[in-house]
């Protein structure tokens, strides 16, 4: 491409994708490039680190709250008479290492799915908003933030999988577990169950992709309007006790709203049991546990995923800051 085709691919970026004023199929190519020109891998690494500290923290109320997900009275699985019941339970019968099984794919899946959320997030938010001299509605925050989650899940989703599997063995006796560890795990999904086994769950998974949209949707309404409050930038650097506070009250929406599709899903990762698809497992829940069968594990999962979610975002704000050269 010569110098005068370049000056006219640039000057035509803003037009529909495939053409430009003499139909010639520039754009695509020009969108991808500015696109790509947002995307900050500081973000992916400030992500990933927020993701796996928090993990590394409270993994044992993830693990809690998948059992509970899945309690649905099959006979083999064990009884648990709440939380604390379920962790002296487990801790009793298989110590430390039973409370952080499923660790290693959670801290994959928590870095990666945070870190690649963030990258494409502000990626995605960047791009909206160039040659803008106005802020993003609501509307585009949300819009923003669920394209964000399709594409992350869709590099992830087996690892989730894999995690489900492992946080599911309850058998104390290591020799007699069906999976060793993540990449065994993985291995024996994709030999026996094929792609379509570390995608199970996808579909609810691209419904919880609105949870995300909403949480930072309202994440970042809340920071807009507290340095609205203060007469500071949007972007302004706030404290660490209001990133916190925001970060709760988004994750408290978020989760309200989109829970039961958690559960749906944990349920189709299951090696214990089999569901003929989304409308099987909906049905069989409701007809045998009724509309609580939804938001099993509601409570554990909110207790872990509420400081996770405040560790996560604390340390995503100050490290891609710092990384942006940004902190101030």
């Amino acid at each position: 491409m010569n110098a005068i085709s370049r000056q006219r691919h640039a000057d035509t970026a803003t037009l529909p994708v495939g053409s430009d004023s003499s139909g010639t199929p520039f754009s695509l190519t020009a969108n991808l490039l500015r696109f790509f020109s947002h995307v900050h891998y500081e973000n992916l690494a400030a992500g990933l680190s927020g993701g796996v500290i928090s993990t590394m923290v409270l993994h044992p109320l993830d693990l809690v709250k998948i059992r509970f997900a899945v309690s649905d009275g099959l006979t083999m699985r064990p009884q648990y008479d709440g939380m604390v019941h379920c962790m002296k339970s487990i801790w009793q019968l298989e110590g430390i290492r039973g409370l952080y099984q499923g660790v290693t794919p959670n801290i994959w899946g928590a870095g990666a799915s945070w870190g690649l959320y963030f990258l494409f997030y502000n990626a995605i938010k960047a791009y909206t908003q160039e040659s803008r001299q106005t802020e993003l509605s609501a509307v585009e925050h949300l819009v923003s933030a669920a394209e964000a989650g399709i594409l992350t899940l869709c590099l992830t989703n087996p690892v989730w999988v894999t995690k489900t599997r492992l946080v599911l063995q309850y058998n104390a006796d290591p020799s007699s577990k069906q999976y060793k560890g993540m990449l065994d795990a993985l291995v024996k999904i994709y030999r026996h169950e094929g792609i379509p086994g570390l995608y199970r769950g996808f579909v609810p998974g691209l419904v919880g992709t609105s949870h995300a949209a909403l949480q930072f949707m309202t994440y970042e309404g809340l920071k807009r309007d507290c340095n609205k409050y203060k007469k500071m930038p949007s972007e302004a650097l706030l404290t660490p006790l209001e990133y916190i506070a925001m970060a709760a009250i988004s994750k408290i929406f978020a989760v309200a709203a989109t829970y039961p599709y958690q559960v749906v899903r944990a349920r189709l990762q299951d090696q214990h049991n089999s569901y003929n698809g989304i409308a099987d497992v909906i049905m069989r829940t409701w007809r045998n546990e009724g509309f609580e069968g939804f938001y099993k594990g509601m409570v554990p999962n909110l207790v872990r995923v509420i400081p996770a979610c405040c560790i996560t975002f604390l340390v995503y704000e100050n490290v891609s800051r710092l990384l942006l050269g940004q902190y101030q």
